[in-house]
């Protein structure tokens, strides 16, 4: 008698004698198990799942003794161990190569994370942990300014610095390269043996640049001409400039216009004044310095004896700021040119200045008083300037109003005076009477070379009487007529014209194509002329009056071999 039983294998261990229990033990792989018995071999077999079953049937003879038999309820074949030792040599190599890989790709990601970080933590130091000077280019940068520099930039400026050490003069203005810019290019400065002149005008350059020079202009014993005009420097940005300059002993000319100074600002320069010995020209045109300012520079002036020209042109200094000025001017010696252009002095302001400048012990050359508000009553005092002067060279009342009693009075002056070679009377309000007394001045003096009338309701009348004297006097190679109406007359001048002239100027006139016929024909009827130079700029020409001078030019160089420059 028989029964079959069937468990799972892995729940009942037990059915064995104690003489035939099987003992586990593992293969390479942890998938599999094995069954041995202590005392025979046993077949090895390999569970897949729980599912699997199997199946002991026991059976017992008559002579009791009993049998077991093993079978599977799903026959498969037996898997021998040399299929499994090839898996595990494929599967394991490839496990470590996977996870090498893994950790390789974190650590790069690692990587390149840091790098934002730590370039954005080198933008945020302060760039007040100071400058370290090494006179190489490139190496004096604020901490952090390398930074934001990019590469292209870089390039530029690297560029910059070979003009610095290569050429004696170098022009930088409007690079728009800022306080970064300036601190990367100054370096260059130390110790350069070759640039003379140089412009950082127009770069954004702020008070926090200028100190870029510090250490750099006191060990430049080379560099003669600095210009940083155009850039918002301010009172505190000239302030620290000064401080560096006091020492400096090769600067000769300073051109600091337009840079948003003021009073302050002024003050420090004349005290710049009191104690450089060297600077030579001092340009601070177009700033917003007052009557306190012009005071402070005129101190300066009483002690400095090495000042040559003095700029001051578009301020505020009034007729306070004149009156102060000339006191300064009464003790210096050195002062040779002085621009006051543009600071609305007025007739009083002029007053005090004249006596001022009568009573220099220098030599002044130029003199500049152009829009100032002077009416005839000004012009007065500006003729017997004039007379007394024995070094006056140029003379500027553009853009005032003296009008035609003004003209006369510096016309009478002028017929007495032998050193002016240039004077400005344009914008003035001057007529055909002005213009006419003025005309015959030029039949006593032969020292005017340029004269500027442009901007005045000359007229017809004017025009002629101008042009009829200069057919036959003066000495003017220079004329200029702009905005004068009326100045086709001149074309009868040029045909028996001296042989002064050169340049002719008679743009915005309306001359029309009569006009530049009658100029053509003169051209070319004239074999003696000298123009060089003719200006008929906004005349309403057509083809055809344009086509007339085009010939007459032509037929002056195929005659004489003389080129006549003609702006239409």
């Amino acid at each position: 008698m028989g029964f079959t039983l069937t468990l799972p294998l892995y729940s009942h261990p037990k059915i064995l004698p104690n003489k035939q229990r099987l003992r586990f033990e593992p293969l390479a792989l942890d998938y599999g198990c094995r069954l041995v018995p202590n005392t025979t071999s046993f077949i090895t077999r390999k569970c897949y799942s729980r599912s699997k079953r199997l199946v002991v049937t026991a059976a017992y003879g008559a002579e009791g003794a009993r049998r077991r038999v093993y079978r599977q309820s799903q026959s498969q074949q037996p898997l021998s161990s040399a299929p499994v030792k090839q898996i595990a040599s494929f599967v394991v190599p490839a496990g470590v190569f996977v996870a090498a890989t893994f950790v390789l790709w974190k650590l790069v990601e690692k990587l390149l994370m840091l790098k934002p970080s730590r370039s954005s933590s080198v933008e945020n130091r302060s760039p007040s942990q100071g400058v370290k000077w090494s006179f190489a280019p490139g190496t004096n940068l604020l901490s952090g300014v390398a930074a934001k520099i990019d590469r292209q930039s870089k390039q530029t400026l690297n560029e910059f610095a070979k003009e610095l050490r290569a050429f004696s003069s170098v022009d930088m203005s409007g690079r728009n390269f800022g306080d970064e810019g300036l601190f990367f290019l100054a370096e260059g400065l130390g110790y350069n043996q070759i640039v003379e002149e140089v412009s950082f005008a127009a770069n954004g350059i702020t008070a926090t640049g200028i100190k870029a020079f510090d250490g750099v202009l006191q060990a430049n014993i080379v560099l003669k001409t600095l210009n940083l005009s155009g850039n918002p420097l301010g009172d505190e940005g000239v302030k620290c400039l000064c401080d560096i300059l006091v020492n400096n002993a090769c600067i000769l000319k300073l051109q600091l216009n337009s840079v948003d100074l003021g009073d302050e600002g002024a003050k420090a320069i004349a005290e710049l004044l009191k104690k450089n010995p060297t600077l030579r020209v001092l340009e601070l045109n177009n700033n917003m310095i007052d009557y306190s300012g012009f005071t402070s520079l005129a101190g300066a002036l009483l002690e400095n004896n090495t000042i040559r020209n003095l700029h001051l042109n578009g301020n505020y200094g009034g007729a306070l700021g004149a009156n102060a000025l000339a006191k300064g001017l009464e003790r210096n010696k050195s002062l040779r040119e002085l621009h006051l252009h543009g600071n609305s002095i007025g007739d009083e302001g002029v007053c005090s200045l004249i006596s001022g400048l009568s009573s220099h012990k220098g030599k002044i050359t130029l003199l500049d008083l152009g829009n100032n508000s002077i009416t005839a009553k000004g012009a007065f005092h500006v003729a017997e300037y004039i007379k007394r002067s024995k070094s006056l060279l140029w003379m500027n009342l553009y853009m005032n109003d003296i009008g035609d009693e003004g003209a006369e009075k510096v016309a009478d002056a002028l017929k007495g005076n032998r050193t002016i070679t240039t004077i400005d009377l344009g914008g003035n309000n001057i007529r055909a009477k002005g213009v006419g007394v003025i005309a015959d001045t030029f039949k006593d003096n032969t020292v005017i070379i340029n004269l500027e009338l442009g901007y005045n309701p000359i007229g017809a009348d004017g025009a002629k009487a101008l042009s009829e004297v200069l057919k036959f006097h003066g000495n003017v190679k220079t004329l200029k007529l702009g905005w004068c109406q009326g100045a086709a007359c001149l074309a009868r001048s040029l045909k028996v014209v001296n042989e002064a002239l050169t340049s002719l100027d008679l743009g915005f006139n309306e001359i029309r194509d009569d006009g530049a016929f009658a100029i053509a024909q003169a051209l070319k009827a004239n074999e003696d002329v000298t123009v060089t130079s003719l200006n008929l700029a906004s005349n309403f020409l057509t083809k055809f009056g344009q086509s007339a001078l085009t010939d007459a030019r032509d037929h002056v160089y195929e005659m004489s071999e003389r080129e006549v420059n003609i702006f239409f």
